[in-house]
């Protein structure tokens, strides 16, 4: 098996579960549920009646939120499933079993699990997640300068600046990179004004299309396998275990990553209002907000990192969410359906009454409640509903044809 190669196994790593990573991954999935409850789970409205000094409140929240988490939230839980195939692969591995065609029927799975949630929420990132993730499958075998090579080009998205580059030659092309917009216009209406049964309906075919074709053109069909990459080779370079080398590691990883989002954040901000070629400027607004974002997680994470290991084992704040980390796709579902049901038509219609601090009250609200649950369910499994589900279903025996 020399093409798993990169795959050894160091004798002296931890194979205890590392609580860092199951805190990293509940807290970006906290700032998912406060994003996708101010964005009222994809039902936008701008003309919510409420006196005048709880929409400056509301202003400087949403604006707070946004800038801290918005595209930063989704990378970290991107690049820790990266991270999370590695252990699977590791781990696989020290039993002496292959895991890449199991890893492949995991993610046929994972279509299942995108089609239940995509019945309900409109922005299910599940389906994108398993056809990018096929990609770890070829790259458990690159060494890796490869997996960091591959991760790099991908990260730069290439077709957004081949896009640009096109456009520069042939003025006269126009490409608003928005096909999903006309789905978008559906699936809203539905949710502002649909009973259960149409929304559910809309979904299969609008929604789907919405979720995907805006997925591709923000470039997140570039973005997503990058950050599996990345976090594969976290994994591989065991940079989430408390050593003194992997604190020096996270500390010069800030330092480059604070060194490239201040340009990249007026490149970001100021560059686009002199780009009059909407072809360019539609490319340019997806390519250097996407790196930004990338750079500001990197710091994000760095941060996160060395508070929990210049504590020894994690703040109180930081292990507070570990089990919902470790329920990350029981709660990821269930919190679309809860919050769909608040904001929807078919439920209480709360998308045109909540402003942004109603909406992050209830997004807490959701969290805590899911907090509670899965604090009460890890006490009693070892796993959360739908992860025991999808992990014996990995391991299913299939029967062998008889032979004659």
């Amino acid at each position: 098996m020399k093409n798993i190669k990169p795959f050894t196994v160091s004798q002296n790593g931890p194979t205890q579960r590392l609580e860092v990573v199951d805190a990293l991954r509940g807290f970006a999935l906290l700032a998912i549920v406060l994003l996708h409850n101010l964005e009222h789970y994809n039902i936008f409205s701008d003309n919510i009646s409420q006196p005048d000094w709880l929409n400056s409140i509301d202003v400087f929240l949403c604006d707070a939120i946004y800038f801290l988490f918005a595209g930063k939230a989704y990378a970290t839980f991107s690049l820790l499933f990266g991270f999370s195939f590695y252990i699977q692969m590791r781990n696989a591995r020290k039993r002496g079993d292959d895991f890449r065609m199991r890893f492949a029927w995991r993610m046929m799975l994972l279509v299942g699990f995108s089609q239940l949630h995509a019945l309900f929420y409109n922005g299910d990132i599940l389906l994108l997640y398993a056809f990018c993730g096929l990609l770890l499958i070829p790259a458990s075998s690159w060494s890796n300068r490869t997996v960091l090579t591959v991760a790099i080009i991908l990260m730069l998205q290439p077709f957004a600046w081949g896009k640009i580059i096109y456009a520069c030659f042939n003025p006269e092309y126009i490409d608003t990179n928005s096909m999903f917009a006309q789905f978008a216009a559906i699936a809203e209406q539905t949710g502002r004004h649909g009973n259960l049964l149409e929304t559910l309906s809309d979904n299969i075919w609008n929604g789907q299309l919405y979720s995907n074709f805006w997925q591709v053109e923000a470039g997140r069909l570039f973005q997503t396998p990058a950050l599996f990459l990345i976090g594969m080779w976290l994994g591989r370079k065991e940079l989430f275990t408390d050593t003194p080398g992997n604190r020096m590691f996270w500390k010069w990883a800030m330092l480059y990553a604070v060194a490239a989002a201040i340009p990249l954040y007026f490149l970001k901000t100021y560059v686009p209002a002199h780009i009059s070629n909407i072809t360019m400027l539609s490319y340019y607004s997806i390519a250097i907000p996407m790196i930004y974002n990338f750079a500001f997680m990197v710091i994000l994470m760095s941060v996160f990192v060395l508070a929990w290991y210049s504590h020894g084992n994690g703040y109180k704040f930081q292990r507070s969410v570990i089990a919902y980390g470790r329920m990350s796709l029981t709660n990821y579902i269930t919190q679309s359906i809860i919050g769909v049901a608040i904001y929807y038509n078919f439920g209480l219609c709360l998308y045109n009454s909540a402003g942004a601090t109603m909406s992050l009250i209830i997004g807490a609200g959701i969290f805590s409640i899911q907090l509670i649950f899965s604090r009460y369910w890890l006490g009693r499994h070892r796993q959360g509903p739908l992860e025991y589900i999808w992990k014996r279903a990995t391991w299913i025996s299939f029967p062998k044809q008889a032979t004659t």
